[in-house]
């Protein structure tokens, strides 16, 4: 089996952004929709497909007191949680089927399972990792029964502190498998002031992993930033249109946006480059748009050097500016017509 684009962009010391395209709830209950989701996302640029493994039976309980319907301040207000994972919970029986697409159309996909029961059910299908989300942050047994699988570790941090990171790290690390870290902002939509991206190299500086970005906000502005803080995954909602209902339509991307997203993150780093002070081929060329100093006026051999017949002008091809105070006063050891740029041996 070839190696997956996780291996190959990250984990093997690649280079490039790991994107990924995230289903959730925007398959609208539809096998075919959600293939046409997929088809789409590799149009878009995105290196992996992720989905979400649960039933509402294996999340919550069919329950109708108020601990169990969702309170207000989110797009879900009002709703059981059993009615809401119903709806937004992809079906099982589909998933050999999405991953196998994914696949023929060279993208990585994997899941975030939600129990042991939809890890047994992934191992099935030879998944390249598994994602932790942010809400399973804190069940460290799930945590630990994922990584007894040995495959690598990609997991949310939305609402952890630092402690309930460290916590879910330590039990990664103890498996010894590779992990990778994502700052989340687990509100949905999230606003960019409640991003804190200066977070990102924080985590990869305490814990010594590989960091990234699962973004909930609405535009690609976020991503591209983390990317510049040294964010190697993100991870964004995908939809083929926020107008077909769905639980998370409303802060995912549409195909165009998402295409942006990645030719930005794109362009990012080809920025971001190394740490250089050479000058580039184009920098050369534009040297000679710098000052230096000339002559402005007729100076005759022996003449002093004055304000009044040098100066620091453009272009760039006589002495630097910086040695004008050790000019002036000193005398020319030839005729220097106006416009000569001043050299060593014209000073005497």
């Amino acid at each position: 089996m070839s190696a997956s684009n996780l291996e190959n962009r990250v984990l093997a010391g690649g280079t490039g952004t790991y994107i990924i395209a995230e289903l959730s709830a925007n398959h609208a209950g539809s096998l075919s929709h959600a293939l046409d989701t997929i088809r789409a996302m590799k149009d878009a640029g995105a290196d992996a497909v992720k989905l979400q493994t649960y039933t509402a039976d294996t999340l919550t309980i069919d329950c109708d007191r108020p601990e169990f319907r969702v309170g207000e301040g989110t797009l879900w207000s009002g709703r059981t949680l059993y009615d809401l994972y119903q709806e937004a919970s992809t079906p099982w029986e589909w998933h050999a089927e999405l991953f196998a697409l994914a696949q023929e159309l060279g993208m990585d996909c994997f899941s975030s399972p939600f129990d042991p029961t939809a890890v047994d059910f992934l191992e099935t299908l030879d998944p390249p990792a598994y994602k932790i989300a942010s809400f399973e942050l804190v069940d460290l047994p799930l945590i630990e029964y994922v990584a007894s699988k040995g495959r690598p570790v990609i997991m949310s941090t939305g609402m952890g502190s630092l402690d309930e990171i460290s916590d879910a790290v330590q039990v990664v690390q103890r498996a010894g498998v590779p992990l990778i870290l994502l700052k989340c902002t687990s509100s949905y939509p999230s606003l960019p002031e409640q991003m804190h991206l200066n977070t990102i190299p924080h985590l990869a500086s305490t814990f010594g992993v590989t960091v990234g970005l699962s973004d909930h906000t609405l535009g690609i502005a976020v991503p591209v930033a983390a990317v510049a803080l040294g964010a190697r995954v993100i991870e964004k909602h995908f939809t083929l249109s926020r107008e077909t209902p769905g639980p998370d339509s409303a802060f995912s991307l549409e195909p165009a946006e998402f295409r942006a997203m990645v030719d930005a993150v794109r362009v990012t780093e080809q920025a971001l480059g190394s740490i250089n002070y050479t000058l580039t081929a184009s920098e050369e060329k534009s040297r000679a748009f710098r000052r230096s100093l000339f002559a402005i006026a007729d100076i005759a051999a022996g003449e002093t050097f004055t304000e009044q017949n040098v100066r620091s002008i453009r272009p760039g091809y006589g002495l630097p500016p910086k040695q004008l105070p050790t000019i002036l006063g000193r005398t020319a050891t030839e005729a220097i017509p106006r416009g000569t740029p001043l050299r060593d041996d014209l000073i005497g």
